[in-house]
């Protein structure tokens, strides 16, 4: 009886693990299902696009053809009627000269005919008379009339290659692309923001230029945020939890039109922005307070985080507009905020002065930095290393930091006494005229 129960247990056991294996099929089968019919609904409603945007297009291109064309014929015949006007008008006055002239003559052949049968008294007056009025008259100057090959016979000169020319470049007008040659390929959150990173997908496509665009939640229409040789772009003024849409298109090289745009992709982020505190009189911020400038106020200070929003693992970046430097400035983290300090060069924060100097628990480092320039980007990344017992420097919480700065970095193991993965970080500038971006 045992053995009869151990085998059919073992029988159920068996039974019970393939019908979860049927099951974990049918969930792949179904998924793959909803995929094929993802697929399918995007190649229609991409085709059905495609179709409105060919036929708009088309409809654009002939009503614009036809305007031009009816443009083209108003002209030719202006231009037909101002030369037959031109040519015509010497005609008429010519005509009028002539019909004068006629008239003249017959007005003399009257008076002649009349002077000559007259009677001989008044005949001879009227011969007299006649006689002298046809001296002043120039019976012998005739106008002058142009011959036919002298005036214009218009005509029309229609070439016939436009209609090989226009029917060459109408055929190669336009074309349908089963595949974008760009893809996005992957989304970074960033507190406050979205790292987009996009790649090629056709061997063939020599990119010169990528252009971004993105549009919040199901906004109507996308905005440009970025144009450039890079792969990969830092989209800033993201609002933590809202979907985003992006989209990504390229510029062949030597080409001016661009290709068509990738698959549109949803991105988030989940980190609130950086932002730096307010109240501080030697400091103006930005509307969104991630850009912090040093104003005239002769008050110094350390600037500080409005919260401990850096996390290991992620990197902080510093971008700045330069202004005097001064060897007590600083940018870097800090474990608390401390006032009454002018400089984050003190104990439990590490930094980088204006001039290059790393200061780690306000202590500088052999390795030095170069000095902040203008536009210039200076990043902080942290890892933990180690967290448990003291160590023989005295710490039990060690973080592995790296700072980077005009293409250079130094590397380096900050020991706290007390976990910290959550970090403020901060500023100090003596002089006005810097100004700091985070993100």
């Amino acid at each position: 009886e045992a053995e009869a129960e151990a085998e059919v247990r073992l029988l159920l056991q068996e039974a019970q693990e393939s019908i979860e294996a049927a099951r974990s099929y049918r969930r792949e089968l179904e998924q793959r299902l909803r995929g094929l019919h993802q697929a399918r609904e995007q190649i229609r409603q991409s085709a059905t696009l495609t179709r409105d945007v060919l036929e708009q297009h088309f409809n654009d291109l002939k009503g614009t053809l036809k305007k031009l064309l009816d443009e083209r014929l108003m002209s030719l015949l202006q231009e037909v009627d101002a030369i037959e006007q031109d040519s015509i008008k010497p005609l008429d006055e010519c005509q009028k000269l002539i019909e004068h002239g006629v008239s003249t003559a017959d007005e003399l052949l009257r008076e002649g005919e009349s002077a000559v049968h007259g009677d001989v008294g008044p005949q001879n007056e009227k011969l007299c008379s006649f006689t002298k009025k046809a001296l002043h008259i120039q019976l012998d100057s005739l106008p002058e009339v142009p011959s036919l090959v002298d005036v214009p016979c218009l005509s029309a000169q229609l070439d016939d290659c436009l209609l090989t020319i226009l029917k060459n470049q109408i055929f190669r007008h336009g074309t349908v692309a089963s595949r974008p040659p760009v893809q996005l390929e992957e989304f970074i959150e960033k507190p406050g923001g979205i790292l987009v990173r996009w790649c090629k997908v056709d061997d063939d496509f020599l990119p010169q230029d990528y252009r971004l665009q993105y549009r919040k939640g199901t906004a109507s229409h996308f905005e440009d945020v970025y144009v450039g040789s890079e792969t990969e772009f830092i989209v800033l003024h993201i609002d933590p939890n809202v979907d985003y849409q992006f989209r990504v298109c390229a510029r062949g090289d030597g080409r001016q039109e661009w290709s068509p745009w990738s698959i549109p992709q949803t991105g988030r982020t989940t980190l609130v922005p950086h932002e730096w505190t307010t109240g501080l009189e030697g400091y103006s911020l930005s509307s969104r307070r991630n850009i912090a400038l040093r104003n005239d106020s002769q008050s110094c200070g350390v600037l500080y985080s409005k919260a401990p929003t850096y996390v290991c693992g992620q990197t902080l970046t510093f971008r700045q507009t330069v202004g005097q430097p001064d060897r007590r400035d600083s940018l870097g983290l800090c474990v608390e905020q401390q006032n009454g300090f002018d400089s984050l060069q003190r104990d439990k924060a590490v930094c980088i002065s204006t001039n290059g100097a790393v200061f780690v628990n306000g202590k500088e480092m052999t390795n030095q930095l170069p000095a902040v320039t203008s536009g210039s980007t200076v990043t902080f990344d942290m890892e933990v290393v180690q967290l448990g017992p003291a160590s023989s420097e005295g710490g039990n919480f060690k973080l592995r930091v790296t700072i980077s700065s005009n293409n250079r970095e130094v590397v380096f193991d900050w020991v706290l006494d007390q976990c910290c993965v959550s970090l403020y970080f901060g500023c100090s500038f003596s002089y006005p005229g810097w100004k700091v971006l985070v993100f």
